[in-house]
This record gives structure tokens, sequence and C-alpha cells, in this order.
């Protein structure tokens, strides 16, 4: 393993700071009206990411528009400084970071969300039959199952297996985590066109963010062995690969603002897997085939 440090920098995500929910009753203070809600996002965030690939699946530009923000966060704390003013009218004396993504109500000027999962939920249901049904009811248990198989059996367990100076042991078991849920996600794709059966869903999105991130920041991390059994489940690249040329997918992908957030608040050790990329994304996102060397 090589001892590259990447620059340190501030802390992780905090916990969202708003909850409110766009509903189809004009009694519920935010109900769905076309150009009344804005996002501000920074893709390089993969909770951004997430929604920025629903938004683009549903189409709703002129509906919601997109502010963007730049992939690092200008504040010590995380936050984005175009964000503050918003941060401190939707909450007296507002001290915590004004971190994305949010959701916000430019009638009143506040912020309606800062909670991914919901902002998604919302605007697939509130703004229905303006693309495909990205969250169907009687798939709910499985979404949310692949939702927590993305946040826990991908992303965290591949940020314990790259910690460097940690316990070995630890290490291997997180990476056994890591491959368990590869393996699941392998084995739907084997069965089925996509995530959850024959046709697209929030799921795949889920899938596709987490496998983004897990090739263009833990790969960093993770030594050239584990980098391979990483690669190793050709259904699930190739599915990956695929959604990658589609626009919604990847006209998203920020790869340089990845990085830059990625070195900007990394406090790991660069690994031999770094130099073992799995996608050529920027190849699959403009819709060529990447060259083999």
């Amino acid at each position: 393993m090589s001892v590259t440090p990447l620059t340190p920098l501030p802390s992780v995500q905090p916990a969202p700071a708003f909850r409110g929910r766009i509903g189809r009753d004009a009694r519920s203070g935010h109900y769905a009206v076309p150009r009344r809600y804005r996002l501000h996002l920074s893709p390089a965030c993969p909770h951004c990411l997430r929604i920025a690939v629903i938004h683009a699946l549903l189409g709703l530009d002129e509906i919601c528009p997109v502010t963007l923000l730049d992939a690092v966060p200008d504040r010590p704390d995380g936050g984005h400084v175009a964000l503050r003013p918003l941060y401190e009218a939707s909450a007296h004396r507002y001290t915590g970071p004004a971190a994305a993504p949010v959701l916000s109500d430019d009638w009143s000027g506040r912020i309606v969300s800062t909670h991914a999962p919901d902002i998604m939920r919302d605007l697939a249901r509130q703004f229905a039959g303006r693309g495909p049904e990205l969250y169907p009811r009687q798939a709910e248990a499985e979404t949310e199952a692949v939702e927590r198989l993305c946040a826990e059996g991908i992303d965290a367990a591949a940020q314990r297996a790259g910690l460097a100076g940690g316990d070995a042991a630890e290490r291997s078991a997180a990476l056994d985590e890591l491959l368990g849920a590869l393996g699941e996600l392998e084995h739907r794709l084997t069965t089925g066109r996509y995530v959850l059966g024959d046709r697209l869903t929030a799921a795949d999105v889920e899938v596709w963010v987490a496998l983004v991130h897990l090739d263009t920041v833990h790969r960093i991390h993770l030594d050239a062995e584990a980098v391979h059994r990483v690669a190793g489940h050709p259904a699930l690249w190739a599915h990956v690969r695929r959604l990658t040329a589609l626009p919604a997918f990847g006209a998203r992908l920020d790869l340089d603002g990845i990085d830059r957030r990625h070195r900007a608040r990394c406090r790991g050790l660069e690994a031999a897997g770094a130099a073992v990329q799995i996608l050529d994304w920027a190849a699959h996102a403009a819709g060529r085939q990447p060259e083999r060397p």
C-alpha cells in the first residue's frame, strides 16, 4: 500500500435539518404547483446526484428549476455561502452548515426539505405523469431495502474496507459485506433487466449512484485484489454502464467535481486500487466505447 495522503478537510454530511413534504392538498401548505419549487444541488454529492437523476428522468426542468452549486462547499463547516440566506430565513438563528441538497419554496423564500429520499419521492409522486413510475407503491419495501443495501452494504462497507491503519480483520469483514451486497445486486440483474424487475425505477438510480462513488471514490482506498473482486460482477457493471449512456444519468456526472470534493474531504490514503479504474465513466457518458489498451 502507498502512503500518499489525500488532503483532509471537513466533516460528514449533517443530519437533515428540514423535513417538509410536497402534498396534493392545498391545505397542506406545500402543495404541488409548477414553478413554485427550486432545487439547489451539487451533483458531486451523492445525495444531490440521486435527486438530479430523478429530476431528469421526470423531465422537470420547467416545473422545478435547478440551481447548481460548486462541488466543494465554500464554508469551513461544509456549507455553501449561497444557501446561507435560505437557511437563516427558514430557522431563527440557524447555526449549522448551509448544506445541499435543498428543496426551496420560491413563494416564501424558505426551505421545504433537505432530506433527499423525501425530495425524490415527492418529485416523482406529486408531479406524476411526466416520466416513468419511479416509486411504484407495490414495490416500496423493496425500494427501501435497495436504499439500505446501497447505503450500508456498499457505501459504508466500502469506506470501512478502505480504512488505512485500522484492524485488518475489520477491513476484511467490511470487504466481505461489500462483496455480499454486490453479489445480491448481481443476482437481481441476472434474473431481471432492472434492479426491481422489468422496468426502470428509483432503485436503479440508487444502485447507479452507489457504483459511481464506489469506483470514483472508495476504490482509491482499496488494494488491487479487492478492486478485482469488486469488478467481478459482470451483470451489475454492465447494467451501470448501460444507465450511464442514458442522458438522464451520464449527463449529470461531474467527474472532476467528484474528485475535487473527495480530495477536499478525505482523510485516507491512496492504495494500489487507485490505478485500477473499473469503468471509463466519461466514455460511457458520452455514448462511446472506451479505448482498450
